[in-house]
């Protein structure tokens, strides 16, 4: 009985088949758009040729290890980290791995150090952090270098191996919408000033206003809540000269568009509102509120891509990347009265 009946095919057999690498064949099975199309034909050619069933992919990339990725991230129902940890646990279902999820309560370097640990008794082949603020970023010092690691919306001064949404660019859409709309300046509402997202939406709606040559209003600070959003919108409902407000996400929008309402501010007739994130309920906000949405599912076959790399390679040849986000433009804008 020859070898191809005593056992199944492996990425192994389809790399050497089709000429390529293992990671190569792990870009095909995963969709990667670095490919090119000769390529991924070769790739298909072989695993069609072999049977090689795609879901088997990362198990021949992790050889000695469970076919197990750990996660760290914070206990929190927020709709961008929800997103984010949902969007991979399904990424990597569909590369063959099994995901296990360490929440913490806090991001800071006992909670996530502890964590790192844990997934480290379970031999994973790799780990996730999604790290959005600066207790989380100062803590992935500890973990150790040969553990294959890539973070989620962390620090992009730091080292690591990181995938983000560009939140600059997501801002500056959204702002310069606002400007193209007529407003001769937009008012911002922003997220914990610890949080990197928040920061990067901060740079760029400042960026936006100065490459317009607009004057810069100061910073609204909040938190990610719709209470916040209301307290923040209250004070800007006082002020006629406020015609436009890009909110940092979409709760917060919510609280803005509630106290531009109960002062008798319409929405968009007297003050345009632009959110971040494109929650599943935008599109019913009164009115349907415009936002930047950005794309989970891209960020999370990155994440996954990245560490993949890491496991089979030892190193990433890019290990930044960047997804950016789109403009979902509905209702809630419209020309200063």
């Amino acid at each position: 009985m020859d070898q191809k009946t005593t056992r199944d095919p492996a990425m192994t057999d389809v790399a050497r088949l089709a000429g390529v690498s293992h990671q190569t064949v792990s870009r095909v099975l995963n969709d990667h758009p670095n490919v090119r199309e000769q390529t991924r034909l070769r790739v298909r050619a072989a695993i069609k040729e072999l049977g090689y069933r795609p879901n088997r992919a990362a198990r021949a990339l992790v050889t000695g290890k469970t076919q197990l990725i750990g996660v760290v991230a914070q206990n929190s129902t927020l709709y961008g980290p929800a997103s984010l940890l949902s969007a991979f646990e399904e990424a990597a279902g569909e590369a063959g791995f099994a995901v296990s999820v360490g929440r913490v309560k806090v991001l800071d370097r006992e909670s996530i150090a502890a964590a790192v640990e844990r997934h480290r008794d379970q031999r994973v082949a790799g780990i996730v952090v999604i790290a959005p603020n600066s207790s989380a970023a100062d803590a992935l010092a500890d973990v150790p270098a040969e553990l294959p690691l890539v973070t989620v919306d962390g620090d992009p001064e730091r080292a690591t191996p990181l995938v983000t949404v560009d939140q600059g660019v997501g801002a500056y859409d959204a702002t310069t919408h606002l400007l193209d709309a007529g407003h001769q300046t937009v008012w911002h509402v922003s997220g914990p000033t610890d949080w990197f997202d928040a920061a990067g939406r901060v740079q760029g709606w400042r960026r936006a206003l100065e490459l317009h040559d607009r004057e810069v209003p100061p910073v609204m600070a909040a938190d990610w809540s719709a209470s916040s959003g209301y307290k923040a919108g209250q004070m800007l409902a006082r002020m006629p000269e406020v015609t436009a407000v890009f909110a940092s996400n979409d709760h917060l929008a919510l609280g803005v568009l509630r106290a531009m309402h109960e002062r008798g501010r319409r929405v968009p007739h007297d003050v345009s509102v632009v959110g971040f994130d494109d929650v599943p309920e935008a599109a019913y906000f009164i009115p349907p509120l415009t936002t930047v949405r950005p794309d989970f599912a891209a960020v999370a076959r990155e994440t996954l891509g990245l560490l993949l790399e890491q496991v089979s390679e030892g190193e990433s040849a890019r290990p930044r990347r960047t997804i950016a986000p789109v403009l979902v433009q509905r209702e809630s804008v419209a020309p200063p009265a």
